[in-house]
């Protein structure tokens, strides 16, 4: 996600898009995605969340229109620092209602499902990779397709490891990242560092969402469904959280509180002040926008060891999925379906999602050779060789990642309350989002 995106995957829990149907006597008569010449202009409004591949979205948009002359596609993209999921409730209720829009498992299918159209008809849900639809499936009816897979841990500066004689390998448990940590805030100076690290302790995402789910997972079986059924949680990795949440804020810039995502990835990380960022492979995009060289040859990934439990895994999972507007007309709601069908298995689209977006695909019928940057291939080597922990967090109670959890962690890490705190509050408020 960003997702930042929460990301998110909620991460940004959510994100939308607002659709318009008209017949216009002076627009000359068009194809529609069936072949049919109607002379009726069908406009999708897209509103989504992802704002690392909002241009490259925007321009494969238009290859889409431009093979089906009858439809417009307008896209407003809200994310980064933006609440999405707020912004996707307030846009429903303006009564200008999206006819695609973002939705991150089965706790916002449950939220959102009375507007969810089913998508079990379409080319892509047939070739989406085994797992992938679990979340998004209700009575044998799919409602989401995925964006892509994602993954995240912390991603490093591999000349400056080299420079300070760290082995990034030798990294598979939290004693050896403490370890090159501590030796790399020794060697600042040298290695021309402000901090090790850049917590953004601003983006509850990021840490009420994302680095929670490194250690919360485990604890639901790594499923999001667990999760979503579960009534209580227990923090059964709390202590391994609390040292890796403390690990980042005590070598980060300060103060962390108010260091955000653009600050964290391109102020400091892109520009080579700090070592070491916990993101994921969706920030190659925003790297590469400042240094190219950099981002291709010179970041990678690392794991985030959960004490007691892995020290070498990364997490893995679909960071949202697009849902099509049930309530909007059926013109509208085809060729939505259509747009999102050959996004993901036409050969324009195809290409634009792994070159273009530098996705790692979600669906059968790709060639992973393609995938072209080197945070994508880190995580889909994780993958291969099973070496990941599953995304739980779309099935956290609605709310409770960015507004309960994470609100906590930014008063433990202004001193405004013990890590005590932080789990009982949060421990309280998850209950209470199952009642």
């Amino acid at each position: 996600m960003k997702g930042k995106w929460r990301a998110g995957l909620l991460a940004a829990t959510l994100g939308f898009a607002g659709f318009l149907a008209g017949c216009n006597g002076d627009e000359k008569p068009a194809t529609s995605p069936e072949g049919k010449s109607n002379g009726e202009v069908v406009t999708i409004d897209v509103f989504q969340f992802k704002v690392e591949f909002k241009d490259q979205f925007e321009q494969v948009a238009k290859a889409y229109e431009d093979e089906h002359e009858n439809v417009k596609i307008n896209i407003t993209t809200v994310g980064g620092g933006e609440d999405y999921g707020a912004a996707l409730r307030s846009k429903f209720a303006s009564g200008n209602e999206p006819a695609i829009y973002n939705i991150g498992g089965p706790q916002d299918v449950a939220d959102w499902q009375d507007k969810l159209a089913d998508l079990s008809d379409t080319e892509a849900a047939g070739l989406a990779l085994d797992g992938t639809l679990e979340g998004v499936t209700v009575d044998g009816e799919v409602l989401g397709l995925p964006f892509n897979q994602e993954g995240y841990g912390f991603i490093y500066n591999k000349n400056v490891f080299e420079k300070a004689g760290i082995d990034p390998a030798s990294i598979v448990n939290f004693s050896s990242l403490e370890a090159a940590v501590k030796v790399l805030d020794s060697k600042k100076e040298e290695l021309g560092l402000e901090a090790v690290f850049a917590l953004p302790g601003k983006e509850k995402w990021v840490t009420g969402l994302h680095l929670s789910n490194t250690f919360l997972a485990p604890e639901f079986e790594h499923n999001v469904l667990t999760a979503f059924d579960a009534p209580t949680v227990e923090f059964k990795y709390g202590d391994a959280f609390k040292k890796i949440l403390d690990l980042q804020n005590d070598y980060s810039v300060q103060p962390t509180v108010s260091l955000d995502y653009s600050q964290q990835v391109e102020e400091l990380f892109s520009l080579e002040r700090v070592a070491i960022i916990q993101q994921g492979n969706w920030v190659y995009g925003s790297i590469a926008g400042i240094d190219e060289e950099f981002a291709q040859n010179g970041i990678g990934i690392l794991p985030i060891p959960v004490e007691g439990y892995e020290g070498d895994r990364i997490p893995v999972g679909i960071p949202m999925y697009w849902g099509v507007n049930s309530n909007a007309d059926e013109a509208v709601i085809e060729t939505a379906k259509d747009f999102l069908n050959w996004l993901y298995t036409s050969e324009t689209g195809k290409e634009a999602v792994v070159s273009e977006f530098n996705f790692i695909p979600a669906y059968e019928g790709y060639d992973s050779e393609k995938i072209a940057d080197p945070l994508s291939k880190d995580v889909y080597e994780y993958s291969q060789k099973g070496k990941t922990i599953g995304w739980a967090f779309m099935g956290y109670p609605t709310g409770w990642g960015e507004n309960e959890l994470g609100v906590q962690i930014q008063k433990y890490l202004s001193g405004e309350s013990s890590w005590e705190d932080v789990i009982d509050a949060s421990k309280t408020a998850w209950e209470k989002g199952r009642q």
